[in-house]
């Protein structure tokens, strides 16, 4: 179970994104019931370090701290040139004894030349996805999505989507109830799929009509219900298929694997605080019956009901 973390930084790394990373596991959230994790940024050089937007930080932990971390982050760092060999190892070695690494943004190019990328999926901003796949050929590059998860590794795309990112890591290491309190916490959504495209197909048009957003709302509080396009477009006064287009240009993707991702997500919170039995909580969230709760949270979580309960039951 996750309880130490490493954050590796060098010259020219980008303050927003190493921010994130400090945002999502540095931060002591213990009143609110998460776990606190052992944190620390760290670096080759006791040296001040140059962002990238021309300030100096200064970081006290040594490379050695990653040795004990059960998590290695790189934010996202300068894509051209080679990291400091120190990193390499460093990265190189946690890897080999088991430990998780994570990169945000650009950050996929350190791990790219510390050999982590070959042969797994990965992603990074959009902007840099084709580079990132000429760089690093061996890598089987996932354009445009927020963050893919090819176990041991995690890479992101940039800015919030490292924080889906983090929350992603911490919903697997302690559940969504902790997660969903760092998001709360952090005032984002407390999941976003890692498929969900990085960035919304066109700009939604300025127009005196109201966004989906009551729309959202009332879906989440009444998960139960049948929610068809058609009926859906009705509430929101729209047509289905200006509705749907409207949806994936305002959420990333469609009406039935935004609701699906909802049901989903209430169900673990009713498995991990709740005995209720499967048959149950298929009700309350809106699957048709438990075959289909069980095929569907098995699909997107990779584990049975029954098996995230006996993991993460409170």
């Amino acid at each position: 179970m996750l309880s130490n973390v490493a954050v590796l930084a060098f010259d020219g790394v980008a303050p927003f994104e190493l921010g994130v990373l400090c945002e999502a596991f540095g931060l002591d959230r213990t009143e609110h019931g998460v776990p606190r994790l052992d944190f620390a940024v760290c670096s080759h050089s006791r040296a001040p370090m140059r962002t990238s937007m021309g300030f100096s930080i200064q970081v006290d932990a040594d490379l050695g701290r990653a040795a004990e971390a059960d998590l290695i982050a790189v934010p996202a760092m300068p894509r051209g040139g080679t990291p400091p060999e120190e990193v390499i190892t460093v990265l190189q070695a946690g890897h080999d004894r088991g430990a998780r690494i994570l990169s945000v943004c650009s950050g996929a190019f350190t791990l790219g030349s510390a050999g982590l990328l070959d042969g797994r999926e990965c992603t990074t901003h959009w902007m840099y996805t084709s580079e990132l796949q000429e760089r690093f050929p061996l890598a089987r590059v996932v354009p445009e999505v927020l963050y893919v998860d090819a176990g041991q590794v995690v890479t992101s795309a940039g800015t919030a989507a490292g924080m889906d990112a983090c929350l992603h890591i911490w919903r697997q290491e302690h559940g969504s109830a902790v997660a969903s309190m760092i998001a709360r916490r952090a005032v984002v959504p407390p999941h976003r799929d890692g498929g969900q495209a990085q960035f919304i197909a066109r700009p939604v048009t300025d127009c005196e009509a109201e966004t989906l957003r009551p729309v959202l709302t009332w879906v989440l509080e009444n998960l139960a219900e049948d929610h068809s396009v058609g009926s859906l477009a009705e509430r929101a006064h729209m047509s289905p298929r200006t509705f749907a287009r409207r949806f994936r240009d305002e959420t990333g993707t469609t009406p039935h694997t935004w609701v699906t991702q909802q049901r989903i997500a209430a169900a673990e919170e009713l498995l991990e605080r709740t005995d209720h039995p499967v048959e149950r909580i298929a009700s309350i969230v809106g699957f048709a019956n438990p075959a289909t709760l069980r095929h569907h949270f098995t699909r997107v979580r990779g584990v049975s009901p029954q098996a995230y309960r006996r993991q993460f039951a409170c």
